[in-house]
């Protein structure tokens, strides 16, 4: 018999703004990244985009990996 699992936790969303500090570029840059389907974006009620944390620092992970990417932020 299986423990009740605890209820899901909802994943912690980013704003652009906050994607955009990660990667260092512009939150202009986010938004055209999610419209290009380079980042899977959700959509508030209110139309904003918001982005699962997870992704992004997957996202981040495999670009700091290769160094030759042209989304590599420049430090």
């Amino acid at each position: 018999m299986e423990p009740e699992s605890a209820p899901h936790e909802p994943e912690e969303l980013l704003t652009p703004a906050e994607v955009a500090a990660m990667f260092r570029v512009n939150p202009k840059t986010v938004t055209r990244w999610a419209r290009a389907g380079k980042i899977s974006a959700i959509r508030t009620l209110g139309g904003h985009r918001r982005f699962k944390k997870s992704e992004i620092d997957a996202l981040l992970q495999e670009v700091q990996e290769t160094p030759e990417s042209p989304a590599t932020p420049i430090a």
